[in-house]
């Protein structure tokens, strides 16, 4: 059973001192057969006061104001997680009783909020890649891999020509992006044939052959498998979930999974520095030299993705 030790660093720097800042967090990795959170340590600036409860999906969730003038704003989570194995889904069902089981849950809680299809003008052309898959045709779970494997195999993973702002329809079209936008893609996939599937955002552990995605947070999908349970696929690394991955959260998409949001009263210029460093019990890394945080700075109102405007360029010429 692995056990990894996380550490994620959140900074936000103004130009000015700022105040009333009123923030969400969802950094409590889920406490459960699958996982068993064994130390959890949360230091905020100022020391305030966490309030902490459950959200409608099950996600612990603290919140806390610093309402004193400060320029600055650190949440810095420690915390270790042992991990535990998934047990393999059979797909030994007929054909025909897992889709007439999918069928039945279209309108149950809790899975009715897992299948309303986000807005997205490119539907059409994605529907139109599913059904050439033949996803009708096979099992749930043969279907779900089918469209994991597609992400993996038709858009390239690049840092930074992306952004939590950037919407499916971008995606689409650039074909590359990050976990999340890849996680997002599959999600309506899963969605355009009536499979149940929520966004989970968390971490992904380092191993002897590297997983794509370390260094920062992490995002997959749970589908929901007739006759087993929700089962996670990575798009990003087309794997199956397993206990190399730790969840921070579910919900219906990235929204619903920020790990830091909030609101403040003052200047509107200021920085954000993430970081994030998993590693073994033992210090091993996916890497010859210990893993540290590197920050990743981001000010709003730019935008500099040169590669982006030069994917965009050859699409209108082409």
């Amino acid at each position: 059973m692995p056990r990894f030790k996380i550490h994620h660093l959140t900074k936000y720097t103004y130009l000015s001192p700022v105040r009333d800042s009123a923030n969400q967090i969802l950094l409590y990795p889920f406490n459960d057969s699958y996982q068993e959170v064994v130390k959890h340590e949360l230091n905020i600036t100022g020391e305030p006061h966490v309030d902490v409860y459950h959200d409608y999906y099950g996600n612990e969730v603290g919140s806390f104001m610093n309402s004193q003038p400060h320029d600055e704003l650190v949440i810095d989570l420690l915390t270790e997680v042992i991990t535990h194995p998934h047990p393999e889904a059979k797909d030994d069902r007929p054909v025909a009783e897992q889709w007439a089981e999918i069928q039945n849950i279209s309108t149950q809680y809790p899975y009715i909020d897992f299948l309303k299809p986000e807005n997205f003008n490119a539907h059409q052309d994605l529907a139109a890649s599913v059904e050439s898959m033949g996803s009708v045709s096979c099992t749930p779970l043969q279907a779900a891999k089918k469209m994991s494997g597609f992400i993996f195999e038709n858009f390239n993973y690049i840092k930074g020509i992306t952004s939590v702002e950037t919407t499916l329809d971008e995606v689409w079209k650039l074909k590359a992006g990050v976990c999340q936008d890849f996680a997002h893609v599959l999600l309506e996939m899963l969605k355009t044939i009536k499979i149940p599937a929520r966004y989970v955002s968390g971490y992904i552990c380092p191993n002897k052959t590297g997983l794509r995605g370390e260094g920062a947070t992490h995002a997959w999908v749970e589908a929901y498998i007739p006759f087993y349970g929700w089962l996670g696929l990575d798009p990003t690394n087309n794997c199956i979930v397993d206990d190399l991955h730790v969840r921070l959260a579910i919900g219906r998409s990235f929204n619903d999974c920020s790990p830091v949001r909030g609101t403040y009263k003052g200047t509107s210029t200021h920085s954000l520095e993430v970081g994030v460093a998993v590693s073994y019990e033992d210090g091993r890394t996916s890497h010859e030299a210990p893993t540290v945080l590197t920050p990743q700075p981001q000010t709003p109102g730019v935008n500099v993705n040169s590669y982006r405007k030069y994917m965009e360029m050859i699409q209108q010429q082409q």
